[in-house]
């Protein structure tokens, strides 16, 4: 392979002015998952642990192996929502017993756990995670149910998630439930739709009604322990498989079942067991993306720092070099890149994708997308060029390719640069942002800028004078909405990604998903659409 070179000057003006941008939009992601890590507040979370109950994370971390890593998922959903940072539910990656799984955990401090329409999503996605990448879901379960005021939103597009359930175990990938306190209404259909069930004795109770809506629904007077106990679902309907004593040996038995599961990877092994780190400084990763998403950045300097000993054979260095393509290794795992150089893709940056798609598909290589466009050139002159076919070319290929894809958004990803560079309308296995980055239809000066003109030609065909002093508070306006609606935060807390991430762990992130995603089968696609030439 070749080693990549660096040119950056940690002194340089420019790069000290990147950084400190940067850490500006890393104190904010910060402030965003201290709230997500609050939970319900100190008064909510005192009076758990004064019941003698552990919060969502230190149930995680007592259930993952000792001193393994957590890739925590969508922990800032419900960000800028009027629902609690992070929705009330903590998703993520980790290992148990040596087996990767995916694990949701209640966070009952949080409105009992209730379900809410992020939350909601955010469930959903880990199983899509699950499902993708044949990971073992654990649940642990603390649950209210729906959240009653927002049930017009979640009731019918609830079910999934217990569709979902039964869809993993009939591809043969376990499902394992720990119900720790309240598993109310819905709640109940998590451990009942799953493959193992433990229950921990005086503190689970799992129906579908509690006592005060079967007594106004039937007229029978009866308690928690009779209608939904953990011993009577041991013991009489069979609900639980396993009774624990406490929540800790709760914990231990969902460890003891997923030793038990003879869980097996489907794919290769990383192709070197002790990979090289790369030979520059991942700290300097901060200073390369420019504070102004206008100003281009070489995205090699990014590569030098997240591939395997800094070696990439980049693929037709001199052809489309608006983007940046090419082979490399990650954590052991050979994968391709593509990632933009500069922000916008014209002809032969697509025909140039397309041919390397094919390429990693032949091969069954994974492929990482490094986001950082502004879109595919417009023009009379490009699209006499044919730029919407070559487009569509390479949308096709990204569209059709079987690899999995991991996806990485550095700075801009703007128009239908977002579909080409897999954005989350593609369903890449994986996809991060990094705190400075934005996505929208286009950036808000030109959007602001193209409404202007519409309505200043509407004016003129009306034969009406055009007011200027108008056109300027609109554009401001509107540019202050997209500059809002376009930031990192904003669109993680929507779950248009699986996280906003400190540029410094993007080789870690990477490498746990490219981990996880060898855990089913790596084949490239057969065959690929009709592509216009």
């Amino acid at each position: 392979m070749s080693t990549l070179d660096s040119a950056i000057d940690p002194a340089a003006p420019g790069y000290v002015a990147n950084r400190t941008a940067l850490l500006e939009r890393l104190a904010e992601l910060d402030a965003a998952l201290d709230q997500a890590r609050a939970g319900g507040g100190e008064r909510y979370v005192a009076r758990h642990h004064e019941r003698g109950k552990l919060l969502p994370r230190e149930r995680i971390e007592l259930l993952v192996d000792a001193d393994s890593p957590f890739l925590e998922l969508s922990p800032v959903a419900a960000y800028g929502t009027d629902f609690p940072v992070g929705a009330s539910v903590v998703t993520g990656i980790g290992v148990v017993e040596g087996v990767e799984c995916l694990i949701v955990a209640n966070d009952p401090t949080v409105r009992g756990g209730a379900v809410n329409p992020w939350s909601l999503a955010k469930t959903r996605r880990a199983g899509e995670i699950a499902l993708a990448n044949r990971l073992p879901m654990v649940n642990l379960v603390e649950s209210a149910g729906a959240d009653l005021p927002s049930q017009a939103e979640i009731f019918i597009p609830g079910g999934r998630v217990f569709r979902d359930l039964t869809r993993l175990s009939a591809a043969g990938i376990p499902t394992v439930s720990v119900v720790f306190g309240n598993a109310t209404a819905g709640g109940a259909y998590v451990p009942g739709m799953s493959d193992h069930v433990i229950m921990i004795r005086d503190r689970s109770q799992v129906y579908l009604a509690g006592p005060p809506l079967v007594r106004m629904a039937t007229g029978e007077v009866t308690d928690d322990e009779s209608l939904g106990g953990a011993a009577m679902h041991a013991g009489t309907s069979g609900l639980a498989d396993y009774l624990a004593a406490d929540e800790r040996d709760g914990i231990r038995l969902a460890r003891r079942c997923v030793r038990r599961l003879n869980w097996r990877k489907q794919g290769p092994s990383p192709r070197t067991a002790v990979p090289q780190p790369p030979k520059y400084d991942p700290e300097e990763l901060l200073g390369i993306v420019s504070a102004d998403l206008k100003v281009p950045f070489d995205p090699r300097e990014v590569l030098a720092r997240i591939l395997d000993g800094s070696d990439f054979d980049e693929f037709k260095p001199a052809y489309g070099d608006a983007l940046v393509t090419g082979w490399g290794e990650l954590h052991g795992y050979p994968v391709g890149v593509l990632a933009n150089a500069r922000g916008v893709l014209f002809s032969a940056e697509a025909q140039k994708a397309a041919q390397f798609i094919q390429l990693a598909n032949a091969a069954d290589t994974p492929l990482v997308f490094l986001q950082n466009t502004t879109g595919y050139m417009v023009g009379t002159e490009y699209e006499q060029r044919g730029i919407i076919k070559h487009g569509a070319l390479m949308i096709n290929a990204v569209s059709n390719s079987t690899v999995p894809h991991l996806t990485v958004n550095l700075g801009a990803s703007y128009g239908a640069g977002n579909y080409g560079m897999c954005g989350r309308a593609y369903e890449p296995r994986f996809l991060f942002t990094w705190p400075n980055a934005k996505s929208a239809v286009m950036g808000p000066a030109q959007l602001a800028g193209v409404l202007s003109i519409v309505a200043r030609q509407a004016a003129a065909a009306r034969g009406r004078s055009f007011d200027e002093e108008s056109d300027t508070a609109m554009r401001m306006m509107v540019e202050q909405q997209i500059e809002s609606q376009s930031g990192a935060l904003f669109l993680s807390g929507r779950l248009y990604d699986d996280g906003v991430i400190d540029p410094r762990d993007t080789r870690t992130v990477l490498g746990l998903c490219l981990s996880a995603i060898h855990n089913g089968p790596v084949r490239g696609a057969d065959g690929f659409g009709v592509f216009r030439m």
